[in-house]
């Protein structure tokens, strides 16, 4: 009788350098431990090179999975786009190119929305930091405006304000204003939360939010009430020039630019598709009509969404193989995890 095989994959699961600090060595695993003692195994790497990310970057489910699923090695967004904004690429691609001039012929403003961190699991600062610099090369010198997700999952909790510090440098030397601040758990949802999402929504579009002349204070305050960088309210910053009437650094219009520089596609589709696909009535909020950009295809669905660096079509997968062996397949999976494993 033929034997049965199963590749089963626990996500997280892995080898602790530390064993007093590792929950998986401090937790009760008798049928791992039997498997270790008893049959032959080996180790695979999960991280940097070795699953086509940067050296010294930690991996991450959506990697992970590509891998393995494609059984070699899979150069990801974060490597490309790393050497684009290294060689000054990122802000010479055509779709980068025409919405700036979109916006400098309009007089339309340009509104940068993304996570801002070091995690490159979902984006990097330094990606913004490059399409920063090349909106101000293009001469774009006024209406560049950020709206800020702060991180706090995929690095230091509280590392928010050395994040929108670096940020602000950078505008000074080049060009933007920060408009909002808002944490990713809001920002970021891909649950179809869209109680959540509409927070992030409201502060972008409608100014709704704590109002602010000093970010760095605000985050601080949140920090104080024990609030960390995913979960922070928004923050809408204001023109403390204006006497009078209390005005919102910028809020997404219609016809504006929105730049979503999130490259993995998960976390950046729920507010791309709010703000540019559909409307939500029962959560009041509507669709605009925007000229918008992201990296990568969040969607193939979406309509009207300029897309940078389009995905690339992988072939040999484990399931085409399956299939051309006329193996039985069945894909299952619920909203937090079916990108990955579909």
């Amino acid at each position: 009788m033929s034997k049965k095989a199963i590749l089963a994959i626990l996500d997280g699961w892995g080898l602790g350098m530390n064993p007093d600090v590792s929950a998986i060595d401090k937790a009760n695993t008798p049928f791992i431990d039997n498997c270790l003692k008893n049959f032959p195994h080996t180790t695979l790497e999960a991280s940097g090179l070795a699953v086509g990310l940067p050296a010294g970057q930690m991996g991450n489910s959506e990697v992970g999975h590509m891998n393995l699923g494609a059984g070699r090695v899979v150069y990801q967004n974060l490597v490309k786009l790393n050497m684009a904004v290294e060689n000054g690429s990122l802000g010479q691609q055509k779709v980068i190119q025409d919405a700036f001039d979109y916006a400098k012929r309009e007089n339309k403003k340009v509104h940068f929305i993304g996570l801002v961190s070091n995690g490159g699991v979902h984006s990097h600062i330094n990606h913004l930091k490059g399409l920063l610099t090349a909106a101000h090369e293009f001469g774009l010198n006024e209406n560049v405006f950020v709206h800020a997700f702060t991180d706090g999952r995929d690095c230091d909790p509280l590392s928010g304000k050395v994040f929108i510090r670096e940020l602000q440098d950078h505008m000074e030397k080049t060009v933007g204003k920060l408009a909002t601040v808002v944490g990713r758990y809001y920002a970021m949802d891909r649950d179809k939360r869209w109680e959540r999402v509409k927070l992030a929504y409201d502060a972008m579009v409608e100014g709704v939010g704590e109002q602010s002349t000093d970010a760095l204070a605000s985050i601080q305050k949140s920090y104080d009430n024990h609030v960390t960088d995913e979960f922070i309210k928004p923050i809408i910053m204001i023109d403390s020039t204006q006497t009078g009437n209390v005005v919102p650094i910028a809020k997404i219009t219609d016809q504006d630019v929105v730049i979503c520089f999130n490259f993995r596609t998960d976390r950046g589709r729920e507010i791309t598709e709010v703000l540019s696909q559909k409307d939500f009535p029962e959560f009041f909020m509507r669709k605009l009509s925007l000229y918008y950009v992201t990296l990568t295809n969040y969607d193939k669905t979406f309509q009207n969404v300029h897309v940078v660096f389009d995905e690339e079509v992988l072939y040999e997968t484990m399931g085409e193989i399956l299939e051309r062996n006329q193996k039985t397949q069945i894909r299952i999976a619920e909203t937090e995890k079916y990108p990955h494993v579909t």
